[in-house]
């Protein structure tokens, strides 16, 4: 199967996007279904984020590999509301 990662386009090659929870910790999300990937790049634009790209991937690939460098991922299901976090322009 396949799940869907967002990426700062231009940048693919360099990592994907992930959000840091309250203890500082990098969570890489993964997207179940495209719609709800390009919803959340569209609340990403609202925030002034960079320009993103949904990128597919192989979901026991992408898991694999967090799992193998120790990544913390989430998987985002259809289910699910997330709202991008507020952004310190600074920082970027």
């Amino acid at each position: 199967d396949i799940m869907f990662i967002l990426t700062v386009t231009g940048k693919e090659k360099e990592g994907a996007y992930s959000v840091e929870d309250e203890s500082g910790v990098r969570i890489l999300y993964l997207f179940e279904e495209e719609d709800d990937a390009e919803r959340y790049v569209m609340m990403l634009e609202d925030e002034d984020y960079p320009e993103m790209t949904i990128m597919e991937v192989d979901d026991n690939l992408i898991i694999k590999t967090c799992e193998y460098h120790g990544y913390d991922y989430t998987i985002i299901t259809s289910d699910d509301i997330v709202i991008p976090p507020k952004i310190n322009h600074d920082i970027i």
